[in-house]
């Protein structure tokens, strides 16, 4: 059994895995195994091995299929299921430093298609999308590839396996736009609606797509499940390395000398990931802050950086592993600078439902604008701290509270260097210099 059980059958660079190359190694095992037992047993596995949601809000995976109802409320169970339910993938992938399940559509896209249709078989679904990012259409392509692939094969359709449980599965690639990561705005995107998010109650769970029960859940979750379903819950809760269970894909961005994606234990530290799997900080450089989990998390600093990348000690640390997108910052790098980069992706891809959202995040990054620009007064820094405050709390979804995370952590632990600007009246870092274009003079 491997210890990077998500990306052991990946080669960089090549093809995405062929169902018969999948399946010489073990593919599907964990589908044969999950239709031996009923719905319910399926379950249990999936709570039993502590999989939490790799989405970003980290929620126990089995619990979360609970939720959506097996049966009819008020119905005699012997009536049948309640029908139709769907199962929804979220590939939308669109927070900046987040990279994690591109590999995994382009790689080894049997893998997803394994986890979706054991999640249907869980929650007794009949129809399922693979909601994948516009940028993305070559992991679609590959998606519907190994979709016709896994039908050809009886894993798919029809009567599964000649087990009596048939499911459908579908890809569809969005328009583009950040909102559509948030589930319910998803929903709306996949009926043809604007993507706004919608009010809860009710839950997906019991009225999600066509007001129908519906479980979404995030391309890696998903590919945990046929490996625990293959393996066992006990065999998930050794592979991590803390508090957590499991392995996590860890996308690592900024200059180190090998950024990209490692498969590791959850819970490995920030200066092991960095330091060992890494390489390094390039040449001349050291890190100075850290965000751990995609965009909408909170910097970390140097001394924060033994702290294990898990769900639970982050959530200790009032920071967040989110996706676990992990963006280092150098010595070099202006904070101001790159919190406002971030403000400004958050704005523009605000919905435009409500107006804290709508309104306020532009606020900020123009008075981000101002303070990196050298127009900064006494009082700004104060008066960014209580725009955030106002508007992340009282906002319809979470997009600006994610928005809040790099600001009110830059203003709590990098304070310095906000009131530097202020002080000079512009940004005391030197921007970095541009490569030389056609050859030296």
């Amino acid at each position: 059994m491997s210890e990077t059980p998500l990306t052991a059958g990946i080669v960089r660079g090549s093809p995405a895995r062929s169902l018969s190359d999948y399946t010489a190694a073990g593919g599907y095992e964990g589908l044969r195994a999950a239709l031996k037992m009923s719905p319910p047993e399926v379950q249990q596995v999936v709570k039993d091995s502590n999989l939490r949601g790799r989405g970003g809000a980290g929620f126990p995976t089995g619990v979360k299929w609970g939720f959506v109802p097996l049966e009819e409320p008020g119905i005699d169970p012997g009536r049948g299921s309640l029908k139709p339910k769907y199962v929804v993938a979220n590939c939308d992938e669109m927070e900046p430093g987040t990279f994690k399940d591109r590999l995994l559509i382009w790689g080894d896209p049997h893998q997803v298609i394994e986890g979706m249709i054991i999640a249907a078989h869980a929650i007794d679904a009949n129809a399922g999308y693979i909601f994948v990012r516009w940028a993305y259409q070559e992991g679609a392509n590959r998606l519907q590839r190994a979709i016709v692939e896994a039908k050809a094969k009886g894993l798919l359709g029809d009567n599964i396996l000649g087990s009596g449980f048939s499911f459908q599965l579908h890809v569809h690639t969005s328009a583009g736009r950040y909102i559509c990561g948030e589930e319910t705005a998803l929903l709306n995107s996949l009926e043809g609606r604007r993507p706004n998010p919608r009010f809860r109650p009710p839950f997906p769970a019991l009225q999600g797509l066509w007001d129908r029960p519906t479980l979404i859940q995030n391309i890696e979750t998903l590919a945990c499940v046929p490996h625990i379903l293959a393996n066992g819950a006990e065999w998930f809760n050794d592979l991590g390395a803390g508090r957590d269970a499991g392995t996590k894909l860890y996308g690592v961005s900024g200059k180190v000398r090998r950024p990209g994606t490692y498969e590791l234990p959850i819970g490995v530290t920030t200066r092991e990931l960095i330091e060992e799997h890494c390489g390094g900080m390039q040449d001349g450089l050291e890190a100075k802050a850290t965000i751990p989990g995609g965009a909408s998390t909170m910097y970390m600093r140097p001394d924060e950086f033994d702290l294990p990348l898990d769900f639970t000690s982050l959530a200790e640390a009032d920071n967040r592993l989110g996706t676990a997108g992990v963006m280092v910052f150098d010595n070099r790098t202006c904070l101001v600078g790159a919190t406002l980069n971030l403000e400004h992706f958050f704005a523009q891809e605000s919905c435009g439902w409500c107006t804290p959202c709508r309104d306020g995040l532009p606020w900020v990054e123009d008075l981000l604008r101002d303070i990196e620009e050298g127009r900064g007064k006494a009082g700004d820094v104060e008066l960014l701290s209580k725009e955030m405050a106002l508007i992340a709390p009282n906002s319809f979804c979470a997009l600006a509270l994610g928005a809040e995370g790099p600001v009110r952590s830059v203003i709590e632990k990098f304070r310095h260097e906000l009131d530097e600007h202020v002080h000079r009246g512009g940004c005391p870092f030197e921007p970095p210099a541009l490569p030389a274009i056609g050859g030296a003079a």
